[in-house]
């Protein structure tokens, strides 16, 4: 139970890997605040932790939604401890037939989304000197994909976010890390995977030779957010299985 007592507030926390970090955060004892757009699998949760879930409808790219998530969760639990910035899209294409709109809309969701939660939440942590916070970067921030400028940009411009932010809260007592998925089962790794002939293409880089599981990333996140790693701040967790 090495989250017990805590309350956490997940982004895009209703499937996928946000999902799969919620459920470890429960298992963990944890209270979870579960934000995206759309509820889709959060009755699951709810059924299997009653009164330590809540659902809160939120667009993490607009900041009146993220004040009232973050005031939410405060109100609802009685404290804001965590935070997990995963809330993510990613618009494929090639730089000369990407739109403008795309484009936009993937900064919007990925790095003013992570500034927005970040700042919001560091808010209620500064006012009692103690929080983590956990970004949601990816493996192709350090690594070349063609048609996947806009999402690359934006999880590398995550990272040095997180460094920064790092660096100006450290002193506050909140600790700001970065967590690195790799290939993984779970949203848009497992549109991926789904391709035969893509997936043979690249699962030689992986020195493991298979796709992650959901449930090892939300095990990182669980570290950076648990009692582990409180002398860790500022760091980018690449969790890859060895990817080339």
């Amino acid at each position: 139970m090495r989250l017990a007592g805590r309350v956490a507030v997940i982004t895009g926390g209703t499937k996928g890997l946000g999902l799969a970090i919620a459920t470890a955060f429960l298992t963990e004892g944890a209270r979870v605040v579960c934000a995206a757009r759309h509820p889709h699998d959060i009755g699951k949760l709810e059924a299997e932790a009653p009164g330590r879930v809540l659902y809160r409808p939120t667009d993490v790219a607009d900041e009146r939604s993220v004040q009232d998530l973050m005031n939410a969760a405060a109100e609802h639990f009685g404290a804001l401890d965590v935070l997990v910035s995963n809330a993510g899209t990613s618009r494929d294409g090639k730089i000369v037939r990407l739109g403008l709109a795309e484009w936009q809309e993937t900064v919007a969701t990925n790095l003013t989304g992570t500034f927005l939660c970040v700042r919001e939440a560091a808010r209620h942590m500064t006012e009692r000197g103690a929080g983590r916070i956990v970004t949601v970067s990816s493996s192709l921030a350090g690594r070349v994909a063609l048609g996947a400028s806009a999402y690359s940009a934006t999880k590398a411009a995550v990272e040095m976010f997180t460094r920064t932010a790092a660096a100006e809260l450290g002193p506050k007592g909140i600790n700001v890390n970065c967590l690195s998925p790799g290939y993984v089962d779970e949203g848009m790794g497992k549109r991926f995977s789904a391709d035969p002939a893509v997936w043979d293409a690249h699962k030689s880089r992986l020195s493991l030779g298979r796709m992650g599981r959901a449930e090892e990333i939300a095990d990182a996140a669980v570290y950076l957010a648990g009692p582990e790693s409180t002398y860790v701040n500022g760091h980018v967790l690449e969790v890859n299985g060895g990817l080339a």
